[in-house]
């Protein structure tokens, strides 16, 4: 019941496609969807406590971003935005008025325009009954991270962590070790990144199999464990960071710490090609069985 109260909290997604299109104007006219949906949290003042509810009973992804989804898929087919095979959106127009756009009448256009397809739904000025009709006609193109991060998040631990040794091995890191010694302050692994064949770091990581938020005080627990230890950090989840975390982990004065969360995992592992493959439809199939094997 409390869940269900604090859903009714998160914003619909008509109510985000004005900030959508804001947010794409503060960051120059294109963003990720990372970039785009962080600036809508601080636009739409969006509390860290609504970020973080999932969408559905076992959802990775959060609600607001799942309807975030929605609203760039309408303003798509309105034909303000544009997105490229790299998940960039961009403005098709730099210069566009944004007092001039009413969110209702940008849905009422889309649906419109879809009607011969669907002759049998009506158009209702309901922003709920909008969301509820919208829901399997939008496209959501991020869908497969989900159902990924569902996977990766029912995988052992010591599979997860053996897949955060494979992907840094992939990516270029040698000397590559998972330690995972209980009461070493969180640290699951080290290894070597070369730059160019000359300068080399020492960098520990830290994997967290996670649907929910990690915290500023998690960042600093690790920053303790692996002070003396090595020249960077490295934090892997399958959730995401609060703001206070990604804050924290670029804090003034204090050792950087890079961080991998949910959404990047799942291009790391696209690109990579590891228990993913794609075609040329761009339809992403994932290789269940190979996280069988980790």
């Amino acid at each position: 019941m409390a869940r269900k109260r604090m859903s009714n909290q998160v914003p619909s997604f008509d109510q985000l496609i004005i900030p959508t299109v804001k947010a794409l104007v503060e960051l120059g006219g294109s963003g990720s969807n990372e970039e785009i949906n962080t600036k809508v949290y601080e636009l739409h003042n969006i509390s860290d406590e609504i970020i973080n509810i999932p969408h559905g009973e076992n959802g990775t992804v959060s609600e607001v971003d799942y309807r975030l989804a929605w609203s760039k898929t309408y303003l798509k087919k309105f034909g303000l935005l544009e997105n490229s095979s790299r998940g960039i959106w961009s403005l098709i127009n730099t210069a566009v008025d944004i007092s001039t756009l009413d969110s209702f009448e940008i849905v009422k256009y889309v649906r419109e325009q879809d009607k011969n397809n669907k002759q049998n739904k009506k158009l209702s000025k309901s922003s709920e009954d909008l969301i509820q009709e919208t829901k399997n006609e939008v496209d959501y193109s991020e869908e497969w991270k989900e159902q990924l991060l569902n996977i990766l998040y029912n995988i052992s631990p010591a599979a997860f962590e053996r897949l955060a040794q494979r992907i840094l091995r992939e990516s270029g890191f040698s000397q590559v070790e998972v330690t995972g010694k209980v009461g070493d302050g969180g640290i699951d692994g080290k290894g070597i990144v070369r730059v160019s064949g000359l300068l080399s770091f020492h960098v520990i990581f830290e994997c967290k199999r996670y649907k929910g938020s990690v915290s500023p005080s998690q960042i600093r627990d690790f920053r303790g464990a692996m002070q003396g230890r090595a020249d960077k950090g490295l934090f892997i989840t399958t959730g995401n960071f609060t703001r206070d975390a990604l804050k924290e982990a670029t804090r003034d004065g204090a050792p950087p710490i890079d961080l991998i969360d949910g959404q990047l995992l799942c291009e790391k592992l696209k690109e990579l090609k590891l228990g993913i493959t794609t075609q040329l439809i761009e339809q992403v199939e994932i290789k269940t069985e190979w996280f069988d094997k980790l």
